[in-house]
């Protein structure tokens, strides 16, 4: 019989159980991530051809944009994700090894989380992912008792159905995101938001209540992104794989899986990374091709590649665990969550009108240093926090919020 959950029974993961290899390859997805946002939070994303052409750097800026797409867009991302499900094993193990049931701590978490990624879609940034992570992490349980076979099949049709979702779209003309686009013209409408002052606005709002104006209806404008992207689908089907990695603890004895590991790496990049040619030039081209060999290109590119990242950065740590690629991200992965939020908030004292205002002055190749800079910035106070504390500031609200009782925060 399976005991009842109490907060007595049942803990956070401790520090003596962490794995080194996770915080790493967690660290480097937040470099990769803050890369890929940064671009935004600059405004460089909004502004119009004509005005990014003007920049001095222009031409080694559309350079770089492409690098992006092959390297960067939706990689990261998809790391993240394979991570989250790998942590979602991690906490049903640790739960279930005491035995009790995980469930309504889960839930909890994921509750929190929601919360979480809530504020910081509607106060700070609306390019938030949390909010989806948590939403789509609910679902995981459903799978707990499925085999390994099972979870990579459903993994596999979740990935592929972005692909029906767009052919679908492409006959019928219908749009899955009316309403959010509906939504989002009538608060432009209403704060005076157009197409001439878009790109503009955030740099120009020199306080919080005009930047709360932009915020609101990008936060629909968030939701069309997740709708269009299908992006449920996508997270959920990395949750599985990443569930179906953790569950087996690949992560534990990495030396076991050496010849696993590079094959995923050698087929990862083989596969990935002509397709993230494609990938690139269609995005850079507006889909030329069409909706469908477009997301074909997503999948066949992004996935692959994600996976190839994680495989080669396992292969170097197996040789050795040392390297200072490992020990400076991995400061930055034990504060996942904390460090995720910190960026937005450098993006906003860097880039918005309220601070420094800095968006709209300079081309792709600074933003992209600025974010590399962000990024050695959290690195290092992340390193001296460590020093004193146990947990990030934002992992220890979260962990006290779920588990319903005080944790002691320092060493």
């Amino acid at each position: 019989m399976k005991k009842t959950i109490t907060t007595e029974t049942v803990n956070p993961v401790a520090a003596s159980e962490r794995y080194a290899i996770l915080d790493a390859i967690r660290g480097m997805a937040l470099l990769g991530i803050c890369m890929a946002n940064f671009p935004e939070f600059s405004l460089y994303s909004f502004q119009p051809q004509t005005v990014a052409d003007a920049y001095p750097t222009a031409a080694i800026d559309r350079v770089i944009h492409f690098l992006m797409y092959i390297f960067i867009d939706g990689k990261f991302y998809s790391l993240f994700s394979l991570l989250f499900g790998i942590g979602f094993a991690i906490i049903i193990t640790n739960t279930l090894r005491k035995g009790v049931s995980g469930l309504k701590i889960f839930y909890r978490r994921m509750t929190f989380l929601a919360l979480i990624g809530f504020m910081h879609l509607l106060l700070l940034w609306a390019g938030d992912i949390l909010m989806l992570y948590a939403l789509a992490g609910m679902l995981l349980p459903l799978f707990r008792n499925a085999s390994d076979r099972k979870l990579l099949i459903t993994a596999t049709v979740m990935l592929l159905i972005p692909i029906v979702l767009d052919a679908f779209k492409s006959l019928s003309g219908i749009d899955f995101a009316a309403p959010a686009i509906n939504a989002t013209q009538h608060f432009h409408d209403r704060y005076g938001i157009t197409n001439d002052n878009f790109h503009v606005w955030l740099r120009d709002a020199d306080t919080y209540s005009e930047m709360m104006k932009f915020q609101i209806p990008g936060s629909f404008i968030r939701l069309r992104e997740f709708i269009d992207g299908h992006r449920i689908f996508k997270v959920l089907g990395l949750f599985l794989i990443g569930f179906y990695i953790g569950r087996n603890r690949f992560y534990v004895a990495l030396d076991k899986h050496h010849n696993v590991l590079k094959n995923i790496c050698l087929w990862g990049f083989a596969v990935g990374l002509p397709f993230s040619l494609l990938y690139s030039w269609s995005a850079m081209h507006g889909n030329p091709l069409g909706l469908v060999l477009h997301s074909i290109f997503y999948v066949i590119s992004i996935y692959p590649m994600a996976l190839a990242y994680a495989a080669v950065l396992c292969l170097i740590y197996i040789k050795n665990k040392n390297l200072i690629i490992y020990r400076l991200p991995a400061y930055a992965g034990r504060m996942a969550l904390t460090n995720y939020i910190l960026q937005s908030v450098f993006g906003i004292i860097i880039y918005y009108g309220m601070f420094l205002a800095l968006g709209t002055s300079m081309g792709l190749i600074y933003v992209e240093l600025i974010a590399v800079g962000v990024f050695a910035v959290e690195i290092i106070m992340s390193s001296l926090w460590l020093k004193f504390f146990r947990f990030g500031l934002l992992e220890w609200l979260w962990r006290m919020l779920t588990y319903g009782k005080f944790l002691k925060i320092t060493k």
